[in-house]
C-alpha cells in the first residue's frame, strides 16, 4: 500500500460510513480492509474495520505502539486464545502475536496510537461483563481501558435516551456498534465512525437505541482561537 493520508487533521470533526467504503488488500490475500483514518504506509496510525475470511492469517509481528481491537462479528484467535464477538483486546506497545481466524470475523482496529509507557493488556468480554449504571437513565456503561487522560468504554443507550450537553477535552472518537446514535448535528447508523476534536461539543441522543464504542482524551490538544 502506498502512503496514505486520510483524515489526518485532528482539529476537523470526520464521519464515516463504514459500510459504505471499498475493501482495500493487506499483506495477507485472505485479510481486507476499510480504512477510516490513516498516516503512513504499511506500518501506520491507523483505524479501520478489518475482515478475515476463513483460515486467514498473520506471521507473528510486533506492534511497537500497541493495537485496540473490538470483535464486531466471527471469532479471532493468536497463540494466547480465541476472542469471539463482542470482545475488546488492547495489545500494549512492544507486544507481539500471530493473529488468525479459523472461521473468518470482523473488527474494529486502531493501530499505533498507544502511549509507549501504558504496559496494560487488557481482555474484556463485553457481552459477560457487568454494567454500570451511566449518567444519565436509560445509559449503561462498561469501562475497558484507561491511562491518564484516555478512556476507552462501551456505552448502551436505552431508546429515548437523552444526554446532557458537554465538551470532550482531547477530543472523542465513537463508532456505532449497533443501533442508531444521534446529537444535534445528525443521526449515525451502525457502522458510523465520528470523531470529534479537542473542546468540542455536543448534546447526544438516541430514539432508536444503540451500542457505542467510545474513546476520549487522546487527540492532539490544540488552543482554541
Amino acid at each position: 500500500m502506498d502512503n496514505t493520508q486520510l483524515h489526518t487533521d485532528f482539529s476537523q470533526r470526520c464521519v464515516v460510513d463504514s459500510n459504505a467504503l471499498t475493501w482495500h488488500a493487506s499483506p495477507s490475500p485472505l485479510v481486507h480492509r476499510r480504512l477510516l483514518a490513516r498516516d503512513g504506509a504499511e506500518v501506520a496510525t491507523a483505524t479501520s474495520i478489518v475482515r478475515y475470511a476463513a483460515g486467514a492469517s498473520f506471521e507473528s509481528h510486533s506492534h511497537e505502539l500497541g493495537e485496540e481491537i473490538l470483535v464486531l462479528d466471527g471469532t479471532l484467535s493468536d497463540e494466547a486464545g480465541d476472542y469471539g464477538p463482542g470482545t475488546y483486546l488492547k495489545n500494549p506497545p512492544g507486544s507481539w502475536h500471530a493473529p488468525f481466524s479459523k472461521n473468518g470475523c470482523l473488527l474494529f482496529v486502531k493501530l499505533r496510537h498507544i502511549d509507549p509507557a501504558d504496559t496494560d493488556r487488557r481482555l474484556v468480554d463485553t457481552r459477560r461483563s457487568r454494567w454500570s449504571q451511566g449518567l444519565v437513565e436509560g445509559l449503561t456503561v462498561l469501562p475497558l481501558a484507561e491511562f491518564g487522560t484516555q478512556h476507552t468504554a462501551m456505552v448502551r443507550w436505552a431508546p429515548g435516551t437523552f444526554f446532557n450537553p458537554h465538551r470532550h477535552y482531547g477530543g472523542e472518537e465513537i463508532f456505532v456498534v449497533d443501533g442508531v446514535f444521534s446529537d444535534e448535528y445528525g443521526s449515525y447508523p451502525q457502522g458510523s465512525w465520528i470523531r470529534s476534536p479537542h473542546l468540542s461539543q455536543h448534546q447526544p441522543f438516541s430514539r432508536e437505541g444503540c451500542l457505542i464504542l467510545v474513546k476520549t482524551g487522546h487527540l492532539p490538544v490544540f488552543n482554541k482561537p
